[in-house]
Order: structure tokens, then C-alpha cells, then sequence
């Protein structure tokens, strides 16, 4: 990995991300993909298919829900994938309001209905890592579902999130173990690869690179992808910005607030210390307290503290 031009797109632009994963001669990409990142709750899952990313509210003035990605499987369950590159303070609150959106869809209009629902999986696939969740560097993975607080039993099981922190996943080449492991080192490493590495030289993997060679887009869908990747740059530098402005800040403010403390308290505790010393002295060759009040700006009940002691 070098800092040379780029041999293929980036997967966290929005170009990227919908060429490799949301147009349908590459759909076994997603596929793939989904099948490795849910086999152990779902199965093998034999085929999706999209849906429009688009849903509209319920009720007239609701608002309307744009999915990155939004498919159905051969059972009816259905599947939204987000890509997240910045990071947003209520990104939770809006997966669990995405959600809603397929619940609402699955209800029977004008017949008797009995409130059975498929699975719904929520996918957010995240350039950033939740500030809560910085203290555990190793866990990358996260999987929700409604439990009970008391027992940690699942209490229903047909409503999931998944969040993937990718800034967490730190495998080198030669530690890839699984297939969602290679997934993973695909999705965040594509854009700075030169080669393809010999753990990836499989068929669903060759494809991806295929598919992502910058060489090989026509005219327009460079023009496109030029477009996507300027905006994303254009984020991810306003967001570098700000954390460093930030940090600057941060540690000036430490420095000036350090220094400034610091005389501040050493002349404080100085002084004090200098009058309290003046004040025992008279106290000792019997002066008044007035004078000693006069002389140290102490107070009559300090001094009559230090006197008793």
C-alpha cells in the first residue's frame, strides 16, 4: 500500500459502495457477503433481490426513508444495508426508525391478519466508531437484539442491528482467517491496494476486483465516481479538521489554564501561608486581634482558630 493513484474505487463512496454491492449483475456480491456476516442465525440465504431504496411515509406529511441498500430474501425477510462515513449523533436512532419502515410493510390491508413478521436485519457498516464503545478496541462487531435485562435472554429474535466499527478491524493479509474476515479487509483496504492478494484470489473476490478497477470504468461512470469520491474526501477532510482544531484547542487551553492554575494557586497558597505564619507570631507576643486582622486581611474567626490551635 502505497500513496500512489488509486487501482480501485473506494467502497465507502457512495459510487463505490452501490457499484460493488447495489446493481444486480454484482448482486452475489452481496449475497456473499451477507451469507458470511449472518450464516450463524439465518442460514444460507439462496436469493435476494431489490427493492426500491426509497420508502415512502405511512401517513401523508411522515417522513420518507432513503436506504443505501434494501433487498429481500426467498423467505420475505428483509434486509437494509447502510454505509456510514461520518460520524452522525443519533446514527442509532435512525437505524431503529429505518426499521420501522419494513415492520409497517409486512401488515395485511383489508383481510383478517394475525401480526406474523419476517425477519427484519438492519446492516450499518461504519467509518467511525461509536465514542461508548472506545474502550473496547478488539470488538468490531455488534449484535443487537430485543433482551431481557435481567436473564440476557433473547425476547425476540426477528428484529436485528448490526454495527460494524471498520476503523477497529485491523487485520494484516496473512491473519485473515474467515471468509467475513477477507470481507471485511476488502471493504476497508480496496481502495489502497495495488494487488490483489493471494488470501482474496478467489472467484467472488476476483469478481470485486474486477468490478472495482478504476482502469475499466467508461467515461461517465468515472465522471460519477470522480463526484462521489470528491464529496467524500470533502467530509472526511471536515472532519479531520475539526478534530485536530479540536485537539489544538484542547491541549492550548490545557497549557494556558495549566499555567495560569498553577501561579495562580502557588501565589494564593503563598500568601496564605505567609499570613497565617505573620499571624502566629503576633498571636504569640500577644498582639490584638485587630492588628493581626489589620496586617494579615485574615478574619477575626481564623485567627481565633489559629490561637486555639
Amino acid at each position: 500500500m502505497t500513496n500512489k493513484a488509486a487501482k480501485y474505487i473506494n467502497p465507502f463512496t457512495d459510487y463505490g459502495f452501490k457499484r460493488l454491492f447495489g446493481e444486480e449483475p454484482n448482486k452475489d456480491l452481496l449475497l456473499d457477503f451477507l451469507n458470511e456476516l449472518l450464516k450463524d442465525q439465518e442460514g444460507e440465504i439462496k436469493e435476494i433481490s431489490y427493492l426500491p431504496n426509497e420508502r415512502l411515509p405511512i401517513s401523508k406529511g411522515d417522513r420518507k426513508a432513503i436506504f443505501d441498500l434494501y433487498c429481500t430474501n426467498e423467505k420475505g425477510e428483509k434486509f437494509i444495508v447502510e454505509l456510514q462515513k461520518t460520524k452522525q449523533k443519533y446514527f442509532k436512532d435512525r437505524t431503529l426508525y429505518y426499521s420501522t419502515f419494513p415492520i409497517q410493510e409486512q401488515a395485511i390491508v383489508g383481510q383478517d391478519w394475525n401480526f406474523e413478521l419476517k425477519n427484519i436485519y438492519t446492516i450499518a457498516i461504519l467509518d467511525f466508531v461509536f465514542d461508548e464503545d472506545k474502550k473496547q478496541p478488539e470488538k468490531f462487531r455488534y449484535d443487537v437484539k430485543l433482551s431481557d435485562i435481567e436473564t440476557k435472554k433473547v425476547f425476540y429474535d426477528k428484529l436485528t442491528f448490526i454495527y460494524l466499527e471498520m476503523p477497529k478491524f485491523n487485520k494484516k493479509e496473512n491473519e485473515l482467517e474467515t471468509k467475513f474476515d477477507k470481507w471485511l479487509f476488502v471493504i476497508k483496504n480496496l481502495n489502497k491496494l495495488e494487488r490483489i492478494p493471494v488470501e482474496l484470489k478467489e472467484n467472488i473476490f476476483l469478481k470485486l476486483f474486477q468490478i472495482a478497477e478504476i482502469a475499466k470504468l467508461n467515461k461517465e461512470e468515472f465522471k460519477q465516481y470522480q463526484e462521489s469520491l470528491n464529496a467524500y474526501r470533502d467530509i472526511k477532510n471536515s472532519v479531520d479538521t475539526a478534530r485536530e482544531e479540536g485537539k489544538i484547542e484542547g491541549k492550548i487551553e490545557g497549557k494556558i489554564e495549566g499555567k495560569i492554575e498553577g501561579k495562580v494557586e502557588g501565589k494564593i497558597e503563598g500568601k496564605v501561608e505567609g499570613k497565617i505564619e505573620t499571624a502566629i507570631n503576633l498571636l504569640k507576643n500577644n498582639v490584638s486581634f485587630e492588628i493581626i486582622m489589620n496586617s494579615t486581611g485574615l478574619t477575626k474567626e481564623e485567627i481565633e482558630a489559629l490561637k486555639e490551635k
